[in-house]
């Protein structure tokens, strides 16, 4: 057996001995290379803020190796763009080989300073180009970035121990330390426009008895682990409104994360929250796009505060890691509001309190794997670190000509602890659910569906015809259960819908009356 196995492995050496070749010869290049896109573009950044990284393969489709000359920078040194050229950090590059029918790969990033141009308004695009080789044969890939300026907040880093600063909050009328990184707001910073975008590092902190104003048309810009945290005794106030001119939200006010780039759009869980701490009042939102948050909004205590700790107008809230809103104990009133697309709940109303929600569109149409909660969540227990159960009232959680729904089923749970000494108290009017109880789960009388006590003119499990809720389109159509299902009384309250159209004759359930979806070509 040995006198086969030895000439076998000597044939399979030779064969792969000598298709390893070591005379390569290159050819100068011609001129003919091919690329996978004639201009990169790296999507918008703020000024100081490094881009993400983008590539551009170049392809060699002839039979022929080839050198490549000089891959460089138009602007060489002076360039604001870096590049990577098959693992080779720089700006220029000489003789770069490239096989035939093969393919090489160049990274390409930036960091921009706005202030060292002059004469800039606020944006302005940057560009270079990377050029092959040169004469006859110069070949160019455009670059390109558009270069936005920023007011940034941000914590002090100490210039010895270079640590960053952390939030002391008031919290019970005592100072607490927290291992928090962030700041409270200066006087002047307590008022944010729109002449130009925030960038927020850390959290900023409103000091008790201050109001932090958000005027119409403000973007705000959160870096990872960063946010608002409104203290108590302290207020916000976010005052966008709607645009007469076009049928747009044009003067909302924007909360996202601080990456620009097309790829980080729609990326749940990029930024920390808006916390609206134990004691803080008066707190308002309207017309507001809360997105891509790992809690949209964060509300604790005040339950029985003689005015609403947090009221919600003409707002969406998308794309959030855990909860779009979370409410602990508190008090909430809801209009016109949009919710999407929450790695748990979209609407979390938990540990009791006081829930008021009329014409709201609570979805949840989370595509990023399982989720343990439905769209909306209704409890009144809370269990602490000895994991105890501390069980509070619900006094009250009426959902008014409310679409709740998702591409999960239930879409809506009610988890009491039931306790003789407390109340949970809820009521569902003229609502659309997808609720479908098919192994008789959900018994009691909780969920007794023919109390008009508890569920008034709802329907079950019939389609919102929403235009795109993958893409949180939420806006309902002409084949919608919800058309004309609305409390008349209800929708009187709430007279125009999220896009300011009138509701008062033949109402539709949920926050946008129904509208015909052009036919797709």
């Amino acid at each position: 057996m040995k006198n086969y196995i030895y000439p076998i492995i000597t044939i399979c050496f030779l064969m792969l001995w000598s298709s390893c070749r070591k005379d390569f010869e290159f050819s100068p290049s011609t001129g003919n290379l091919e690329f996978s896109r004639d201009t990169v573009y790296l999507d918008t950044v703020f000024t100081n803020i490094g881009s993400s990284t983008f590539n551009l393969k170049v392809y060699n489709r002839s039979d022929e190796d080839i050198v490549i000359p000089s891959v460089r920078l138009g602007f060489g040194d002076a360039s604001l763009y870096r590049l990577n050229v098959d693992g080779l950090a720089g700006k220029t590059f000489e003789d770069i080989e490239l096989l035939a029918n093969d393919s090489l790969f160049i990274f390409v990033e930036t960091t921009v300073d706005i202030s060292d141009f002059t004469n800039t308004d606020s944006e302005f695009l940057y560009t270079d180009q990377i050029e092959f080789d040169s004469g006859s044969n110069l070949q160019a890939v455009e670059l390109v970035t558009l270069i936005k300026d920023a007011i940034f907040i941000f914590p002090e880093r100490d210039g010895t121990t270079r640590v960053i600063e952390t939030l002391t909050l008031n919290i019970d009328d005592e100072q607490v330390q927290t291992e928090l990184q962030g700041r409270e707001l200066l006087p002047e910073e307590l008022t944010l426009t729109n002449s130009r975008p925030y960038v927020i590092y850390g959290f900023a902190a409103v000091p008790p008895g201050e109001t932090l104003t958000i005027e119409a048309g403000a973007r705000l810009h959160f870096h990872e682990n960063s946010g608002i945290i409104v203290q108590s005794g302290a207020s916000i106030n976010v005052n966008g409104t709607f645009s007469t001119d076009q049928d747009a939200l044009e003067n909302e006010v924007i909360f996202e994360g601080d990456r620009l780039e097309s790829s980080f759009a729609n990326r749940p869980g990029q930024w920390g929250t808006i916390w609206l701490l134990d004691g803080s009042l008066n707190n308002t939102f309207n017309y507001a796009t809360i997105k891509n948050a790992l809690v949209g909004i964060l509300c604790d205590g005040n339950a029985n505060a003689p005015e609403d700790k947090l009221t919600i107008t003409n707002s969406q809230i998308y794309n959030s890691g855990s909860f779009g809103i979370l409410g602990r104990n508190t008090s909430i009133a809801g209009e016109n509001i949009v919710l999407n697309t929450a790695g748990q709940s979209a609407l979390a109303a938990t540990f009791g309190g006081k829930y008021n929600f009329t014409h709201a569109t609570i979805a949840n149409y989370w595509q990023n794997g399982p989720r343990p909660l439905p769209a909306l969540l209704v409890n009144n227990f809370f269990v602490n670190e000895e994991e105890t159960v501390l069980v509070t009232d619900l006094t009250e959680a009426n959902f008014n000509n409310c679409i709740i729904y998702g591409n999960d089923n239930p879409e809506f749970l009610l988890d009491e602890v039931e306790d003789d000494a407390v109340d949970f108290n809820f009521k569902f009017t003229n609502c659309l659910i997808r609720f479908e109880d098919r192994n008789d789960n959900f018994t009691g009388p909780n969920f007794d569906f023919d109390n008009s006590n508890l569920y008034e003119n709802v329907i079950f499990n019939q389609d919102p015809n929403f235009k795109d809720p993958n893409n949180n389109m939420l806006i309902i159509g002409d084949d919608s259960a919800a058309n004309g299902q609305a409390n008349t009384l209800f929708a009187n309250q709430v007279p125009t819908d999220i896009l300011n159209i009138n509701r008062t004759t033949s109402p539709d359930i949920g926050a946008y009356q129904h509208i015909t979806f052009p036919e797709e070509e």
